[in-house]
């Protein structure tokens, strides 16, 4: 039989998957009888969850409490949540770099030895690379993350890459945070099409409009359609290559908003990117470090070849001295 501590977070996380449950299945899934249940509900209402008793079938489900009640974590829940707010205390979200340290702080005190030892010895050796572009409002990522959960319309002002000011309406579909940046991914009513949107362009409107009926997603992978939009889709030339290198191999040297990574075999993958010119897109693919075959635009090889006669003569002068 679980001890007691250990049973009331297998309990607690049971009830958290928001269904009811039978007092029986409970005792079932736990290995325990029902009246057992029933002292450790008790237990959990002790500690300010309100747990619910479903009149007429013997069941329970967890509601939702005024109050925030003491949490029951494992010792990896405990080490993960801590190096999460670490990492957030120098994090893309604006404004909650405070709050999480407080809230770290909070934590530690009641962290065990072992565990403490353990967030000490990452954060130690850990090396933060501070991206420097733009931030999130954290009130505005939780209003857009209730909207994509509700259903419901957003109305917001929107700022192009290139500067044009527009006011948008969309029916908002999911979250990307590609590590540096964030995204929403949401279907443009009046545009009549999938767009992806880059949130610290995003200005939002009160109210939210009308309640919405969620459409079929545009890609089945969502990771792979934003890659997709944002490294490629808003430039004039949409480059397509044949790395001689492994998908892993390539994804380490590119990020995600800079090109679509799609392997072949063991030794060589399709990237996909864009760029407003030609050379700048053969020069950046050229660094990739990797041997590669140019397949679209048409006319990128042409001028790969006059940029690789004007490379070489700048390597080799006309008149070397004796």
């Amino acid at each position: 039989m679980m001890e007691t501590a250990a049973r009331l977070l297998r309990l607690l996380t049971l009830l958290q998957t928001h269904r009811q449950w039978s007092g029986t299945e409970l005792a079932g899934r736990l290995g325990v009888s029902s009246r057992t249940i029933r002292r450790d509900v008790d237990r959990l209402r002790e500690l300010g969850y309100s747990v619910h008793a479903v009149a007429g079938a013997s069941g329970y489900r967890l509601g939702s409490g005024s109050d925030l009640p003491p949490l029951l974590l494992d010792e990896e829940e405990a080490v993960a949540v801590a190096v999460g707010l670490r990492t957030a205390a120098g994090g893309t979200v604006t404004g909650i770099e405070e709050s999480s340290v407080r809230a770290l702080a909070k934590l530690e005190q009641v962290l065990p030895s072992r565990l403490r030892h353990r967030v000490h010895a990452l954060q130690s050796m850990t090396v933060p690379m501070i991206a420097g572009g733009p931030a999130v409002d954290p009130d505005t990522l939780t209003a857009i993350a209730a909207a994509c959960r509700d259903h419901e319309t957003l109305r917001f002002d929107y700022r192009t890459h290139d500067g044009v000011h527009s006011r948008r309406q969309a029916e908002p579909y999911r979250l990307v945070a590609t590590g540096r940046r964030w995204y929403l991914i949401a279907y443009d009513t009046e545009r009549a099409d999938w767009r992806t949107f880059r949130l610290d362009r995003l200005s939002l409107r009160t109210p939210n409009g009308p309640r919405f009926v969620p459409r079929e997603p545009p890609a089945d992978d969502l990771a792979g359609y934003a890659s997709h939009t944002i490294s490629s889709a808003p430039y004039r030339y949409q480059g397509r290559f044949t790395v001689h290198a492994s998908a892993a191999t390539v994804a380490e040297r590119i990020s995600p908003t800079n090109g679509t990574i799609e392997p072949i075999d063991e030794r060589t993958c399709t990237l996909v990117c864009g760029s407003n010119s030609l050379d700048e897109l053969a020069l950046w693919v050229a660094l990739i470090g990797a041997p590669f075959t140019a397949h679209d635009p048409p006319e990128l090889a042409e001028r790969m070849r006059a940029l690789a006669v004007r490379l070489t003569d700048a390597a080799a002068p006309a008149h070397p001295s004796p």
